[in-house]
C-alpha cells in the first residue's frame, strides 16, 4: 500500500516553514539575509514571476466549493551549489520576496543550517503572525452581535 505523502512529517515541517516564508514581510527577510556573511551561491530554476492564481471558497467554511476570485501572485525556485532546491510562492508582485523565501526554504533542508534558521526566522515568524492572528480574532469578537428572536404568544 502507497504511503499517504501528507502523513509524512518531513513534509509537513517543510509546509509549515514555506507557509511562514510566504507570509513573511519582506523586510525581516531581507534581515535575515543580511545575517550571511558570505550569501551562499545559487542558480536560478525559476526567475520570479508573477501570475494569478483562482482562489476557492466553500459555502459556509465547508460547503459546496467556488470561486471566489483572483489572486496575484509571484513564485521563484532557485538550486544551492550544494543541491538544495528552493520553491517559493508569495502573494502579490515582490520578487525579492519570493526570491528569499525559496532561498530560505532551500537553506531550511541544509541539516547544518535548519535548527539555526527555524530558531531564529521561522519560530519568531510563526509566533508573530499567530499573535496577529490572536488579535484580529479578539478585535472582531469585540464587534461580535447577537441575534435571537422573541417569541409572543402561545402558538410558537
Amino acid at each position: 500500500m502507497m504511503q499517504n505523502p501528507h502523513d509524512d512529517p518531513a513534509i509537513a515541517r517543510r509546509r509549515r516553514w514555506m507557509g511562514v516564508l510566504a507570509q513573511a514581510p519582506r523586510e525581516t527577510l531581507e534581515r535575515a539575509w543580511r545575517r550571511f556573511a558570505a550569501p551562499p551561491a545559487f542558480e536560478w530554476l525559476r526567475r520570479p514571476e508573477t501570475g494569478l492564481v483562482m482562489t476557492r471558497g466553500r459555502a459556509g467554511g465547508s460547503g459546496r466549493r467556488f470561486n471566489l476570485g483572483e489572486l496575484c501572485v509571484t513564485r521563484a525556485a532557485v538550486r544551492l551549489e550544494g543541491g538544495a532546491v528552493g520553491h517559493a510562492y508569495v502573494a502579490g508582485r515582490d520578487g525579492r520576496r519570493a526570491e528569499l523565501a525559496a532561498l530560505f526554504d532551500a537553506l531550511l533542508q541544509q541539516p547544518t543550517l535548519h535548527d539555526e534558521l527555524e530558531r531564529e526566522l521561522i519560530g519568531p515568524l510563526a509566533e508573530a503572525a499567530h499573535a496577529a492572528r490572536e488579535d484580529a480574532a479578539r478585535k472582531a469578537a469585540a464587534t461580535r452581535v447577537e441575534f435571537f428572536t422573541l417569541v409572543r404568544g402561545e402558538d410558537a
